[in-house]
């Protein structure tokens, strides 16, 4: 049994495997099963009082990044390093997509162009203890890459209603699975950006495991030692974070297919933590490739 999985309950397993999950990170603001914000009665009424004129609103900072949750009136925007920032939006806000290499060509849009997965960059204003965006930049190109992905989403849940109906009938201990393989992919001290031969491995994890008949795929992140509990938890779970988002963004490889991600923090060391050597192969995310043995025939 590979590292991590003895950590992970046979219910969480379970859970993960018949809802087939979408990826669960840990978003700033809670969020529901569709990656929506869900807004408290004190933000419905602190967005009720934010101003119409935003222009006389203190400056805030300029946030740059994908959408990874939103509401009616909120977004959450991720940046590169994970940073996770909520913006609030209004009737005032200028949503404006640019097209063309310099960015000519911009034209108006409505709030429901803020899709999830769109990346922006938000000029923001202090109102409160409120961030409100007071200009959100996209581009035209982004946008119909966005759209594309959600209209195909009914199509989606058709195949995920599928999968999990055939594993619901197929599978009798859904918890008991083979590791068909293992691929560490290893990360700088304190940090969870992907090195380029991470991104390569990523994909290459993605081609094998779409060769074998119901294949799954479960991603579990680790720190070294460097750090206290708390702060390596976070990390771990970003480190996996970010390994999910790349899996399915950038290597094809469908959400409903994946389990949802663990952080480990600095659990289940593959060496020691007393020589830099070894710290540098526990700094690492552990992309498992997984067949239940009731399908595998094994």
């Amino acid at each position: 049994m590979m590292n991590g999985i003895s950590r992970i309950s046979k219910m969480n397993l379970l859970l993960a495997t018949v809802a087939l999950a979408a990826p669960g990170s840990a978003f700033a603001q809670p969020t529901d099963e569709r990656g929506d914000i869900i807004v408290t009665g004190q933000q419905e009424a602190q967005a009720a009082n934010l101003a119409v004129d935003l222009s006389q609103a203190p400056k805030g900072p300029e946030i740059e990044g994908i959408i990874s949750a939103r509401s009616a009136d909120r977004l959450q925007v991720t940046a590169d390093d994970g940073t996770r920032t909520v913006i609030a939006f209004t009737d005032a806000t200028e949503i404006k997509a640019s097209k063309g290499l310099l960015g000519l060509g911009r034209k108006a849009l409505s709030g429901d162009a803020l899709l999830n997965g769109l990346p922006v960059s938000v000029d923001t204003v202090q109102v409160g203890s409120d961030l409100v965006a007071s200009k959100i930049n996209l581009r035209n190109s982004d946008l119909k890459t966005v759209n594309m992905i959600h209209n195909g989403t009914a199509q989606g849940f058709a195949e995920q209603t599928a999968a999990t109906e055939a594993l619901r009938s197929r599978v009798s201990d859904i918890d008991q699975y083979n590791v068909k393989g293992t691929t560490n992919v290893h990360f700088d001290t304190g940090k969870a950006a992907l090195s380029a031969r991470g991104k390569a491995d990523l994909c290459a994890t993605a081609d094998a495991a779409e060769e074998m008949n119901n294949a799954l795929i479960l991603v579990v992140g680790y720190t070294d030692s460097t750090g206290d509990y708390e702060y390596n938890q976070q990390l771990s779970e970003k480190r996996a974070s970010r390994v999910v988002n790349y899996i399915q963004q950038n290597c094809g490889w469908k959400p409903y297919r994946m389990l949802t991600p663990t952080g480990m923090s600095e659990a289940d060391p593959m060496a020691s933590n007393d020589t830099a050597s070894g710290k540098a192969q526990n700094r690492r995310v552990a992309v498992n490739i997984l067949v239940s043995k009731g399908l595998d025939g094994i």
